[in-house]
């Protein structure tokens, strides 16, 4: 069985509150070993570590997002320090910009982003990014501040910033987005970006693959991904496990 790795999963989500063993059951019969479980709040640090210390494979990411930032506070910041010396994490994440939804002040969101980007620079930490309508925005200040390592997570860029972000150091998350065959520019990247460049993921409760269609998402949904990339590619669905595993802990600096 090859051994898989979900890149990005909302583990800690309360859609999982009444099943959640089985769910991690069902994701280990499938092979994947390891799901990187990332914060979006200060007040999520609690379910998030509690989660990862529940379940044996689970690694905590401490972050957060820019959807949230009306729960945001600038003390906020020092708790994430605090949290990180606490427990060091495999990234800093969620973290990143979002010019998609409307509403959710740009200056709020880039304070956000940049502050913790100089928190992983401190730490020598990778970062998970959001990075909704706001490629160019988030790589801008990746070079700023000299991140490089880190998964753009949910990647849905063009080809330049793709190669961009590949060339910062980054990997690019791939999940359920790509195997919708409506998807044709985002399978066209599956397709065709360098598989060392790639990392698994399920976003899970969210973005789930097209067999799933408007259910819950869940991180044993990985080994079907895999699948759908190995076939899209024209490859073994083992050489994606392999690769796309060892990029995940390449960048995660996962031993």
């Amino acid at each position: 069985m090859s051994t898989l790795i979900d890149s990005h999963c909302h583990l800690d989500a309360r859609e999982f509150d009444t099943d959640r063993d089985a769910v991690v059951e069902r994701a280990r019969a499938v092979g994947v070993s390891m799901q990187v479980v990332p914060a979006v709040t200060r007040a999520g640090f609690a379910a998030v570590e509690a989660t990862c210390r529940r379940y044996l494979g689970c690694l905590p990411a401490w972050g957060m997002h820019p959807l949230y930032i009306h729960t945001h506070q600038a003390d906020h910041l020092d708790d994430l320090r605090r949290q990180i010396e606490a427990w060091r994490p495999a990234a800093i994440g969620e973290i990143g910009l979002d010019l998609f939804v409307p509403g959710l002040d740009r200056a709020t969101q880039e304070y956000f982003y940049v502050e913790q980007l100089k928190i992983a620079r401190e730490y020598d930490l990778p970062v998970l990014l959001h990075c909704r309508r706001a490629n160019d925005e988030i790589l801008k200040q990746l070079r700023r501040i000299g991140i490089k390592k880190g998964i753009a997570h949910a990647f849905s860029g063009s080809r330049q910033q793709a190669e961009a972000f590949i060339k910062q150091g980054f990997k690019l998350g791939f999940g359920g987005a790509f195997t919708w065959d409506r998807a044709t520019r985002l399978r066209a990247l599956a397709f065709e970006l360098p598989l060392d460049a790639i990392v698994l993921e399920t976003d899970s409760p969210d973005i789930p693959p097209a067999w799933v269609g408007k259910g819950r998402n869940e991180p044993g949904e990985v080994a079907g991904i895999a699948a759908a990339l190995a076939e899209l590619r024209g490859t073994t669905l083992e050489e994606v496990a392999r690769r796309t595993t060892a990029n995940a802990r390449e960048v995660l600096g996962i031993p």
